[in-house]
């Protein structure tokens, strides 16, 4: 019996990231498929799973596009500059911008991952980004660095300002180092 039971829950670790992912991606495929539903069945009278997905990719694709273009370029610049302007607007906009950029943008901020010597007596270490190499604009005169350090299992993390002796580079991936951290050191690379 305790040999079965062993298997069970051998079992269920190997099954359940498949099924617990797989569940999320059909909730998602749903949420997307049912998003444009009441605005699509009135034009196509005929339901096709995942036919509002595919409408809503393509106008993300197309917004993308225009995006680039030289004719919604002046719209992109009104829209910045009129939320620039309003105080609380402006904090989320900008935020949420630039952590969008630091990920996927052409800019990625989050390239040089850092292995960080936090407590010298336990020689206890964090890996984090490097983000910042010179801080001197925020008054800051020693040599010290900006280090991002994600949270594991969470999409958030902190910034700390440490000694720059204390930081150093690491020469792996940054996704992979990026996928390290957030699944808590479970994910090898």
């Amino acid at each position: 019996m305790k040999r079965i039971s062993g298997y069970f829950i051998q079992g269920l670790l190997f099954i359940a990231p498949i099924g617990v992912t797989a569940y999320v991606v059909y909730l998602v495929f749903r949420f997307i498929d049912n998003l444009l539903k009441t605005y699509i069945d009135p034009v196509l009278p005929v339901n096709i799973p995942g036919m509002n997905l595919l409408v809503v990719l393509i106008v993300i694709v197309l917004l993308g596009f225009l995006g680039q273009s030289i004719i919604a370029s002046p719209v992109r610049i009104f829209i910045e500059k009129s939320l620039k302007k309003a105080p609380l607007i402006k904090i989320i906009y900008s935020s949420i911008r630039d952590l969008l950029s630091a990920f996927v943008g052409k800019e990625k901020k989050f390239n040089k991952p850092v292995l960080v010597l936090v407590n010298t007596i336990s020689n206890l270490e964090k890996l984090g980004y490097l983000t910042q190499e010179d801080l001197s604009n925020l008054g800051i005169k020693e040599k010290k660095v900006a280090v991002y350090f994600p949270h594991s299992y969470n999409f958030s993390g902190e910034l700390f300002i440490v000694p720059s002796e204390h930081v150093t580079p690491i020469e792996a991936p940054s996704a992979e180092i990026m996928k390290f951290i957030v699944s808590g050191g479970v994910a090898g690379f």
